[in-house]
């Protein structure tokens, strides 16, 4: 896994994840709310439940990984081979059919994803992603990414990593073909233990 800068708080300026998303996207910022547009926000967007890890941290819990798999759970069986919960991570998995409720997810957390489209760019991102990245809570928590691709996909290798990368600013920590192999599976557990303890190393003095 390659080296990233220090990460803390929340990811400033972030944007909702469209279809269009291109690794160069421009960035705009959103205008400032004054406090009092902002305390009327906040009302009018109740808190959600936390879902619950579709896999617990074993021991001392030092941060969370969410996954999107298709049905052919390629990414399932990549992130099982992990063995994430061994070193403290919580998994979470985003739903893959319409009707299944949203996963909501109140931790700093990397996101793992394939990358769809064949090569199309425009269509690298799986749209369930799409819909989790574009909650603001959810997306609040994001602090980096990892991406799957296919190389016959050329230019657009592991392009979902490139997109909510760039929309999202956050480091796209990793990348792999297809499955993975065991390299990929060790490099991944590993450089998830020391991200996130480099995370927690970086927290400000008192915060939660």
């Amino acid at each position: 896994m390659t080296a990233t800068p220090a990460i803390s708080g929340t990811i400033p300026g972030s944007t909702a994840i469209t279809p269009q998303s291109r690794i160069a996207s421009p960035r705009t910022p959103e205008p400032a709310l004054t406090p009092a547009e902002q305390a009327q926000h906040e009302q009018a967007q109740p808190a959600q439940s936390a879902s619950a890890p579709e896999s617990n941290a074993i021991g001392t819990h030092i941060g969370a990984v969410v996954y999107f798999s298709s049905a052919s759970e390629n990414t399932a069986r990549f992130i099982a081979h992990c063995r994430l919960p061994e070193v403290g991570i919580n998994v979470y998995r985003i739903p893959l059919r319409p009707k299944d409720a949203p996963l909501v997810v109140n931790e700093p957390f990397v996101i793992v994803v394939p990358t769809y489209g064949g090569g199309d760019i425009s269509k690298a991102l799986p749209p369930q992603v799409r819909r989790f990245l574009n909650d603001r809570g959810n997306r609040s928590q994001l602090r980096g990414v990892i991406a799957s691709g296919n190389t016959n996909f050329g230019d657009a290798f592991c392009a979902a990593g490139d997109v909510i990368a760039a929309k999202c600013h956050v480091p796209f920590l990793y990348s792999f073909e297809l499955t993975g192999t065991p390299e990929d599976m060790r490099k991944v557990r590993e450089g998830l233990h020391g991200f996130f303890s480099q995370l927690a190393s970086s927290k400000p003095a008192g915060a939660d």
